[in-house]
């Protein structure tokens, strides 16, 4: 049982920043460079996909090394975008 999780950040020319649009619940990022939200998608993603991501019959019939995801992007510096 897989699930792709997608985040694109977006630049916001006015605050000089980029800014998150996901499908992750509870994930906001802005940051000032892509390296910067890399590191927030690396520490805050995965916490947040088994908090608010995972039904009680998966918690229960699954065990834990089975329901960690993975978050796989590409790194687009002209877009601006990941995925």
């Amino acid at each position: 049982m897989k699930r792709t999780f997608n985040v694109k950040a977006i630049w916001d020319d006015e605050a000089q920043v980029f800014y998150s649009q996901s499908d992750i619940e509870g994930l906001h990022i802005e940051a000032s460079s892509l390296d910067e939200f890399e590191a927030i998608i690396i520490e805050e993603a995965p916490e947040l996909i088994m908090a608010n991501h995972r039904s009680l019959s998966e918690i229960a019939e699954h065990p834990l090394k089975d329901l960690i995801p993975a978050i796989l992007w590409q790194r687009s510096e002209t877009e601006g975008m990941l995925t």
